[in-house]
């Protein structure tokens, strides 16, 4: 659609100008649309006859829905969400929710017992979402599914297979998940790094892995498989492939839609259950070697190998295995962007450490990188990441003015600040704020300072912020038993303290497990 079309209204903030760019970098067309939409659907067509299904088992139980769930579903549907292929809106499902639930009931019920989707029920519309503030190709899109009603079964089927999975399932797939975040993912990361970085004649290899459309190359017949080898039962595994199998889909740019096409591959990304999904399509991804450990988040996987006296083995072994299981599973390694960083602390180093080689391509090797959207660096410095966020609050302060400016209530501008910059300031804040400079934490301050100036209240202090978080992960660990990071919170015989962890270096010292436990035996 162009933009330049559309009647223009004034820009209250004064901060850009309209943009006159389409979305896809082009003028739209209806043989665009087509060609979007063979570009989402290149990963189907070497899989389309691989559909195998799992053994029918006569033991196993149906998913049965109750009136009261699915009314529940209704009511909680985001009216403001673009409706789907079939145009109902969701304000329409929750005002009539009580109308509706019993009969929804009855087809949710009869689609889990015959393992059958109708196929109105599994078309897509394609809104092709860009990546990137400029558009230069097709990939720099993202295909995001509007999907119809069947949305709500979606989620009734996900807290059904949430329940049912088993404890052992990988502990360090932390996406999607209760209590597991981003900020327990690099934690874990940074603590097992340096706990073994605390050895003598040792470093560490981190290898954050990419891969090209991870969701959309999926194949439903391996998911299914791996599915009952979980434990799930089969109808709701065969309700599964079918949902995955036969989909229709089409791509809108602008007002032109796409010809249809049917697709067996993939899982729809902006469907409830695709990143559920996903996980449990990774499950099986796990570190052959005690000497790795393999982190995922969704797509994103990273290896880390704790390597003692330049031994290198376990860790390239390990990439041969990782990049081995993603040719058996259909999932496609992007070289290009994945990157590798060494930590090598030692005084006399190797001059040059051998690269790592993917598929006779060599990886580059980086001296910081942008983990889970928190900047890293070979030398666990928090000084680069402390900056890009610092600069970028200072550039939303100029929202808060301009809002000023306009006479807005004080509440209003105080909303907003703790929308669009406190949330800046202490994303991820458990990780990094420990182990920060004493000038970053001043700098951090005086952002919050300016934005009290401005706003004309009292605002929580940066180091408030990350006392009060730190405290309330720890306790949710504590309370987790399933948590990867639950056993370094031991009490003492006195049950009133928390052990202390070993550490020779500041830079363990700091890090958030020593910090937490530090700050539980002084606030408890």
């Amino acid at each position: 659609m162009d933009l330049r079309l559309l009647p223009q209204r004034p820009n209250l903030l004064d901060y850009k100008k309209v943009s006159t760019v389409s979305t896809i970098g082009v003028q739209p067309t209806a043989s665009l649309a087509d060609e979007v939409n063979n570009f989402y659907a290149r990963f189907d067509e070497d899989n389309r006859e691989q559909i195998l299904y799992p053994q029918e088992d006569s033991g196993a139980v149906t998913l049965t829905l109750k009136t009261e769930a699915v009314r529940w579903t209704f009511k909680k549907v985001n009216p403001h969400k673009a409706p789907g292929p079939d145009g109902i809106p969701g304000r329409l499902l929750r005002v009539c929710a009580d109308e509706l639930a019993e009969v929804f009931t009855n087809i949710f019920n009869l689609s889990l017992r015959q393992s059958v989707v109708p196929t109105a029920l599994k078309a897509s519309t394609i809104i092709p979402v860009p990546k990137k503030s400029v558009v230069s190709c097709l990939n720099d899109n993202r295909p995001m599914a509007l999907t119809s009603i069947i949305k709500c079964l979606e989620r009734l089927v996900k807290c059904h297979i949430c329940s049912s999975l088993p404890d052992t399932l990988d502990p360090l797939q932390f996406a999607y998940r209760t209590n597991r975040a981003t900020e327990d993912a690099i934690a874990l990361a940074t603590h097992t790094t340096l706990t073994h970085l605390e050895k003598g004649n040792t470093y560490a290899r981190m290898l954050f892995i990419d891969y090209s459309s991870a969701f959309n190359t999926i194949i439903p017949s391996k998911l299914a498989t791996k599915l009952v080898d979980l434990g799930l039962g089969t109808p709701i595994c065969r309700w599964i492939l079918n949902f995955l199998t036969n989909r229709p889909q089409v791509v809108r740019v602008g007002k032109h839609i796409s010809s249809s096409l049917i697709l067996n591959t993939g899982t729809s990304q902006g469907c409830v259950l695709s990143s559920l999904l996903y996980s449990l399509f990774t499950h099986d991804c796990v570190a052959k070697h005690e000497s790795n450990i393999v982190i995922k988040f969704a797509d994103d996987t990273t290896i880390i190998g704790l390597i003692t006296g330049n031994d290198e083995t376990a860790y390239r072994e390990e990439v041969t295995a990782l990049h081995k299981w993603c040719l058996d599973n259909n999932l496609s390694l992007n070289i290009s962007k994945t990157k590798e960083m060494i930590v090598d602390y030692r005084k006399r180093p190797v001059r040059e450490h051998r690269p790592i080689h993917i598929n006779g391509v060599m990886v580059e090797r980086v001296s910081s990188f942008k983990f889970l959207g928190v900047n890293i660096t070979e030398d666990f410095s928090w000084t680069l990441h402390t900056d890009a966020v610092i600069k970028k609050a200072r550039q939303r302060l100029y929202f808060l003015r301009r809002l000023r400016k306009f006479g807005m209530n004080t509440s209003i501008i105080s909303k907003f600040y703790r929308c669009a910059i406190e949330s800046l300031l202490s994303s991820c804040i458990t990780v990094w704020y420990g182990s920060c400079s004493a000038s970053s934490c001043k700098s951090l301050q005086r952002v919050v300072k300016a934005a009290e100036h401005i706003t004309g209240t009292m605002l929580p202090a940066i180091q408030d912020i990350y006392l009060q978080r730190c405290l309330r992960k720890a306790h949710s660990i504590i309370k987790d038993h399933s948590h990867p990071a639950h056993q370094l919170f031991s009490s003492l015989p006195s049950g009133r303290r928390y052990r202390s962890l070993p550490a020779r270096t500041t830079r363990l010292k700091n890090s958030f497990y020593h910090q937490a436990i530090r700050h539980l035996n002084h606030y408890t």
